[in-house]
């Protein structure tokens, strides 16, 4: 089995935004902090490579600091995926030299598109937070766009956007477009905001066919199905696959992991090869 390059730890299901395409944990306790940094030790243990740390946003928990420095002092690159209103020059300051990554979701080129899915305000914070990291240009950056039928024209307006973005700042830029995928805890309504393949591919047809300053990455419902493997709130280890999160229980008791998800419907080698090549020096960056 291929090894597994990525664990995302989804500290807390707490969060500033109610995204209705959101596949987070919903209303899950989250662990101790003790219990969090022993998490992190057995993420590094796994031979993981990179840790993500998600939610809800991670920010609002106020020990992440603790568990980045612990991930880095475990020898793991950090990333760091937070709706990014919550993002301060404060937090940067203190923990910006063991953070490889921070991850931004934009959806829309303007505040008129992007407060369709999320609270007013949100696109002006995004713009706020990519100036704050424009001072870590150690940090690479990546904006995620989540493509919904309320969105998907706005595309090509968000690329021209962060073309001009990196063109002036000093961070690497990527990009990745993903096809909302119709998963969630909560009831959804997809039929209102699920792209068809051929939508999807079709916006794709359209920004591809000029030239760009920023990495763009399209993941389409295949490229993101079985591709995770999770721990949640709870400490829970869950690996989903189509629309369902399969839990596995307490990740602290996993004895072998690979063996574990050999068992399941885990895409390794998809997992394997998606971020190949990434570190703080390294090429892209996965999902």
């Amino acid at each position: 089995m291929a090894g597994i390059v990525t664990i995302d730890f989804h500290v807390t299901a707490e969060c500033t935004q109610e995204c209705p395409y959101c596949w987070g944990p919903q209303g899950l306790e989250a662990v101790d902090t003790g219990t969090a940094l022993a998490i992190v030790r057995k993420i590094a243990a796994s031979g993981a490579r990179r840790i993500v740390f998600t939610g809800g946003d991670p920010l609002l928990r106020p020990d992440l600091g603790d568990l980045i420095r612990e991930a880095r002092s475990a020898g793991l690159d950090v990333a760091v995926s937070t709706t990014g209103d919550e993002l301060t020059a404060a937090f940067l300051a203190t923990y910006g030299d063991a953070i490889d990554l921070v991850s931004l979701p934009l959806d829309g080129a303007s505040e008129e598109v992007s407060r369709l899915t999320k609270n007013e305000g949100h696109f002006q914070a995004i713009m706020r937070a990519l100036d704050l990291l424009a001072e870590h240009p150690a940090i690479d950056v990546k904006v995620a766009t989540p493509v919904t039928r309320l969105n998907i024209r706005d595309v090509p307006a968000i690329v021209s956007l962060l073309d001009e973005r990196a063109a002036r700042k000093p961070n690497r830029l990527f990009y990745n477009v993903f096809q909302a995928f119709p998963r969630a805890m909560a009831d959804v309504d997809w039929d209102a905001l699920v792209v068809s393949d051929a939508a999807f591919d079709s916006v794709r047809s359209v920004v591809e066919a000029g030239t760009h300053g920023v990495r763009i990455n399209w993941l389409s419902h295949e490229t993101l199905d079985r591709l995770y493997v999770m721990v949640f709130p709870d400490g829970s280890l869950t690996v989903p696959a189509g629309p369902d999160y399969l839990n596995y229980g307490p990740f602290l008791a996993v004895e072998d992991l690979e063996a574990l998800l050999a068992r399941t419907d885990f895409d390794a080698p998809k997992h394997e090869r998606h971020p190949r090549g990434w570190s703080r020096t390294g090429a892209q960056p996965g999902p």
